[in-house]
């Protein structure tokens, strides 16, 4: 693994960031995958990059509260026990399909055996301190039952397992801005549950992570949630609601990739079909601030043939000014890759290996995305917005540019060296 930073007696350098006035951390949603999550989070806090506002939907929204949840020092502590608490260590039976056919040359076959084996648990048994089955299941055409007891699985033990390793005194009274997407499902409305607007208790963290049929909705207020990702599986909007005349950085870390081989089976296509609709957010998210950064470039051309006077004077040209000075909007983003051991089952697959292995990729990709120091230059008025992936090279296609719009003038778009 590269490190990205400079070891001074044997402890990594803190990384001097440019000044920013928001440093955002953008978590998707993505199940087991989110352990990837947690390794960038260990890279952040490494290099001495603490986020004053973290927003997440789903599984990154359970990251969020433990982030929020404990002062700096302890967060990745926090963070390694929450996973390791909620993940499976490998049975006797999962070990032996992974310790016998590499005898035969065929690693990925035997890893591939160990994770299936590892997801057909976390569907029979649940996972520890998440969720368990539920015994008995409501049967359709016997009457109408509570929506929170209408799922395939219990989550009441996540509640206790938030509470153990997330302070929620500290997510309210605290630095961190904090925000968790879920969706209210008698409107079919996405809503943002914020600690700048109300008091945060676990029922929001578990209404961003609701996913139906498996989930039960959660009650908040009278009203029912689900997921947020059925909406939007990334927060990304949020934030860049709220970036207007900001120089903001945004780390954002995606657990699904848009970019894919095409499927050559059934199981292949249930893979790619999730992996393109949790991903496409994304995608549209940053098409729209091009096409946003576009247009205040124009107004700002258009309006240096106005009199300076009549600028001045008419409110609507003093607004269209503030319109056309936009953000400055640098967005690093990271995203996990497929294991080639991967199947359709990989967002539900909680051995405490392939955690560890996420794990150790979020980290090595933020190590590795600190080693380009010059992308976190704050970009100007003129750029606009920046983004940077460390898993592009030269001459390959970014995976939101064949779908994008014409950049505006000035912007740009950095690739790994």
């Amino acid at each position: 693994m590269r490190s990205s930073t400079k070891k001074i007696n044997g402890q990594p350098d803190v990384f001097a960031l440019p000044r920013y006035d928001e440093i955002a951390l953008v978590l998707q949603g993505g199940g087991a995958l989110g352990s990837y999550q947690a390794g960038v989070y260990e890279g952040l806090a490494e290099a001495g990059v603490q986020p004053n506002w973290i927003a997440g939907v789903s599984i990154g929204a359970l990251n969020t509260a433990i982030i929020a949840g404990n002062a700096p020092e302890n967060r990745v502590e926090a963070l390694r026990g929450f996973w390791n608490s909620i993940c499976h260590p490998l049975d006797w039976v999962g070990g032996l399909g992974a310790w016998m056919p590499p005898g035969f040359g065929a690693q990925d076959l035997s890893r591939k055996w160990a994770s299936l084996w590892a997801a057909g648990r976390a569907l029979t048994e649940g996972q520890p301190g998440f969720f368990s089955p539920r015994s008995p299941l409501p049967m359709a055409g016997f009457g109408k039952q509570n929506p929170n007891l209408v799922s395939y699985y219990d989550t009441a033990a996540l509640k206790e397992t938030l509470l153990k390793f997330a302070d929620f005194d500290r997510i309210n009274d605290g630095d961190i801005r904090v925000s968790v997407g879920a969706v209210n499902v008698r409107t079919g409305n996405l809503v943002y549950f914020d600690n700048t607007k109300m008091r945060l208790e676990p029922e929001h963290f578990m209404a961003s992570g609701a996913l139906p049929p498996g989930f039960p909705a959660v009650e908040i207020d009278g009203e029912y949630y689900w997921d947020g990702g059925l909406v939007s599986n990334t927060p990304l909007t949020e934030v860049l609601r709220d970036a207007d005349h900001k120089d903001t950085l945004v780390f954002q870390v995606d657990l699904w990739s848009a970019r894919g081989n095409a499927p050559g089976d059934f199981l292949d296509v249930s893979e790619r079909a999730k992996d393109i609709q949790y991903s496409s957010r994304t995608r549209a998210i940053t098409s729209m601030l091009a096409d946003r950064q576009k247009h205040a470039r124009f107004v700002k051309e258009l309006l240096a043939h106005v009199p300076s006077d009549l600028r001045r004077t008419d409110p609507l040209f003093r607004l269209a000014e503030e319109a056309a000075d936009g953000s400055a909007i640098n967005v690093v983003h990271l995203i996990y890759k497929n294991k080639p051991y991967e199947g359709h089952y990989k967002d539900y697959e909680f051995s405490v290996d392939t955690m560890h292995e996420h794990w150790e990729s979020g980290l090595e990709d933020i190590r590795d995305s600190f080693a380009h120091r010059e992308w976190f230059d704050v970009p100007s008025r003129e750029q606009g917005f920046v983004t940077h992936d460390v898993h592009r090279r030269p001459g390959s296609v970014p995976q939101s540019d064949r779908d994008m719009p014409e950049l505006p003038l000035g912007a740009e778009r950095k690739v790994a060296a």
